[in-house]
């Protein structure tokens, strides 16, 4: 069991980062907002990050001094990009990060991602299939949906269209089933609904256009809601956590 101090009371938190759940066993989801990094990658780059202390990229934990002048030390078990926000996980133990870890690698952690995109999809609900290539090119990940052999697949679901925009806007949900970097933005672009906001993947003078009219200039994808069950020292734990969609993608849905 679980006997520090709550994380939240401790922890050098980044700016705008917020403390959503933090279970008994010491599993905590954090709600990160757009901008933020997941953690520092290099020397000079903590007061950006999720947590403001420093990070062992070989361990993936962070070290930061608690109220007390200790040293405590917390483990990062998923990342997003720094223009994506919503939640990410930490574990206070090692050997908790090491079992939770095992259960992202098997696919056993539902995630469901909130996206406003351009157009409106042709149905309500659609499963996507499709084959991904992904490469890195001067150290920044690029993936292509024209051609490659690894699958993906991801379920989308509409949740409201804003026909008085110009051009149509939609709030959809996707629920990956695989863990392609970038998955999610490919595949909206090439099932003809990209990203608002999406320099990398999007629609560059939709994104210039839109952004000039309303002032809205970020990634509208959203890591919305994280549950699942875990054995943790001989017994069954449920683990649920939800970021609130962040202001700017209700303003965009009513105005």
């Amino acid at each position: 069991m679980n006997t520090l101090s709550p994380f939240s009371s401790n922890a050098p938190l980044g700016k705008g980062v917020q403390v959503i759940v933090e279970d008994p066993q010491g599993l905590i989801a954090l709600s990160k907002p757009v901008g933020v990094l997941s953690h520092p990658n290099q020397t000079g780059e903590e007061q950006r990050a999720l947590i403001k202390a420093a990070y062992s990229l070989d361990e993936e934990c962070f070290t930061y001094r608690n109220s007390k002048g200790e040293d405590e030390r917390v483990w990062l078990l998923n990342r997003l990009d720094s223009a994506t926000s919503g939640i990410i996980l930490l574990a206070r133990t090692e050997a908790l990060a090491v079992s939770i870890r095992k259960h992202f690698k098997a696919r056993k952690v539902k995630k469901i991602y909130a996206a406003l995109v351009f157009g409106r999809p042709l149905k309500p609900k659609e499963v996507w299939q499709d084959r991904m290539s992904v490469t890195r090119q001067r150290g920044q990940i690029r993936t292509d949906s024209g051609a490659g052999h690894i699958p993906s697949e991801a379920h989308m679901q509409l949740v409201q269209t804003n026909t008085n925009a110009n051009p149509i806007i939609s709030l959809i949900q996707l629920d990956p089933k695989t863990g392609r970097s970038h998955q999610l933005r490919v595949q909206c672009r090439k099932h003809q609904l990209p990203i608002v906001g999406d320099a990398t993947y999007g629609e560059f003078k939709l994104n210039r256009a839109y952004g000039k009219k309303t002032g809205r200039k970020r990634l509208f994808l959203h890591s919305f809601r994280t549950s699942f069950s875990y054995e943790w020292e001989g017994e069954t734990h449920e683990f649920s956590a939800q970021a609130e969609l962040p202001d700017a993608f209700n303003e965009a849905l009513t105005s």
